[in-house]
């Protein structure tokens, strides 16, 4: 069997049907986990939902990004530490479809399966066993720590798998020790390069194995529509996320 991992799609509509097209074109995944933050920032949250809804072979979870503009648009809040992107998930609740909020809304925080004797889990980011169930205003995300491997065993090395795979945190991570493997391919959506990333995971060897890969998308073509919808936040958004150094 082999998996393939997205994370951070982020309302990309033109770079996931990149990834989707070399996914398919191998011929040999069996499923593929998108683990959250599938809207938001990019202005293709419906067309990227109606993508991933519309296929068999996803298994979604929520990210924060996700879990805030649902909270939104059940009148519940959003919560503080967003509020420098309260414009732009306003512009995302009042645009995305009901029947997409709905189905956002039962989606889960975590995947577990078990292939061959070895365990993976997808969660978007760690999260404390005391606050998997909390509200996305009460910050059950662990703060975004740097990719290194002291890091990856302080969030995830208790988890109960082989392999852990998360977002989130925008760069690539690969990590191997002490028989787990933590990855985060990077974000699928959001880069300030041209390629998407996306990973797949090996289960028809004796030992799993993890491979990183990229598909170009006509990125210039993507960030014009930010303009043409007047967006808002866009220039801040172009900078952080999309263009420059």
């Amino acid at each position: 069997m082999k998996l393939a991992i997205i994370t951070d799609i982020h309302g990309n509509e033109p770079a996931l049907r990149a990834v989707l097209e070399k996914l398919d074109a191998r011929g040999d995944i069996k499923e593929i986990w998108c683990l959250g933050d599938m809207i938001a920032m990019g202005p293709d949250s419906n067309e990227v939902l109606e993508i991933l809804f519309a296929r068999q072979d996803v298994h979604m979870i929520t990210g924060n990004h996700d879990e805030a503009i649902l909270s939104l648009i059940a009148g519940e809040g959003h919560p503080e530490s967003y509020k420098h992107t309260r414009e732009h998930h306003d512009w995302i609740a009042n645009r995305l479809l009901p029947e997409y909020v709905a189905k956002l809304n039962q989606l889960p925080r975590v995947l577990e399966k078990e292939v061959n004797g070895t365990r993976i889990l997808g969660i978007h980011y760690h999260i404390a066993e005391d606050k998997r169930q909390a509200h996305i205003q009460d910050e059950p995300f662990y703060t975004i720590l740097e990719p290194t491997l002291e890091n990856m065993e302080t969030m995830f090395g208790d988890y109960p798998a082989e392999i852990i795979c998360f977002g989130h945190n925008h760069p690539e991570h690969f990590f191997q020790a002490n028989g787990k493997t933590y990855v985060n391919p990077g974000a699928l959506g959001v880069s300030k390069g041209g390629t998407a990333p996306y990973a797949v995971i090996d289960f028809t060897a004796s030992d799993a194995s993890v491979s990183i890969h990229q598909a170009i998308y006509d990125k210039e073509a993507f960030l014009e529509k930010f303009e043409r919808l007047q967006v808002p936040q866009r220039e801040i958004l172009f900078k952080l996320f999309y263009v420059g150094e």
